[in-house]
């Protein structure tokens, strides 16, 4: 064999083995990053309440309102998330008022309290964790059935 030879066989292997690092390299990148999009749920919601809503709440056809039971409800941290994830994706904006009153978020006249801006960073927590769940309420309907079912009155 001649040094030229030699030469040739070395590179050759060398140009094999580094295109076989090369597919592995891209191969674990590709895997990862498919893998974390997979895993990651990346979730935007946005609450909006209107602290001068002068509309009465609970009206009747006969003209009478009732007050809304405001009442805070005795229900695990899980099941009010669910509920207000639930109340959320309706887009009604009667049923979270409603909701956020039930569960403690918002006093009678329907602003806020002390307990909203804390449940509301945890509930951004709670969204990345519960992906499977908020997937599950993929429409209106389902989330507003969630809702009328779990909301005790």
């Amino acid at each position: 064999m001649t040094k030229n030879q030699k030469i040739a066989l070395g590179c050759g292997g060398a140009g094999c083995l580094g295109l076989i690092f090369i597919a592995i390299v891209v191969g674990v990148v590709w895997f990862l990053r498919s893998g974390t999009t997979r895993l990651d749920r990346h979730y935007n919601f946005n609450v909006s309440t209107n602290r001068n809503d002068n509309s009465t709440v609970g009206s009747n056809s006969n003209g009478n309102s009732s007050s809304p039971s405001t009442s805070s409800i005795s229900m695990s941290d899980d099941d009010k998330h669910k509920l207000y994830q639930a109340a959320g994706m309706t887009g009604d904006t009667e049923q979270i008022k409603r909701v956020s009153a039930k569960i403690g978020l918002m006093n009678d006249d329907f602003t806020t309290n002390d307990a909203y801006v804390p449940f509301i960073e945890e509930h951004a927590k709670w969204a990345y964790r519960n992906g499977d769940f908020i997937l599950s309420l993929n429409t209106k309907e389902k989330a507003l059935a969630y809702v009328n079912e779990h909301l005790p009155e």
